[in-house]
């Protein structure tokens, strides 16, 4: 009977030793399904992201192009104006200009 029993002790130990093999391997597998899920949601996110960051910048990128010739067309009025400027001023002095160098031209200094 005695080595019934511890017959019977060795195979319970040995039942429950697979079972607990078979435990710990489902929680494996489980652990590395949920790994594989984590990483999945993680590429899904980084792409979204990087989508959602390319858009802004090619937005951002679109407003300071627009602001670009915005500020070209704006330069390019104020140097027309300036320019308008300066030839009005040059014709309202000409004419003393034109004195003063036929003055110093005539002039004969001994």
């Amino acid at each position: 009977m005695e080595a019934n029993r511890s017959q019977n002790g060795i195979q319970l130990l040995l039942a429950a030793e697979q079972e607990a093999q078979h435990i710990v391997n489902a929680a494996k597998n489980a652990k590395m399904a949920r790994l594989r899920q984590a990483k999945e949601e993680a590429e899904r996110e980084i792409a979204d992201f990087r989508a959602q960051m390319e858009a802004d910048f090619q937005r951002r990128l679109a407003e300071s192009s627009g602001d670009s010739g915005a500020n070209v067309k704006r330069l390019e009025q104020e140097t027309d104006a300036k320019i308008e400027q300066l030839k009005s001023q040059a014709s309202n002095i000409s004419p003393e200009v034109v004195q003063m160098l036929l003055k110093y031209v005539t002039t004969v200094k001994n």
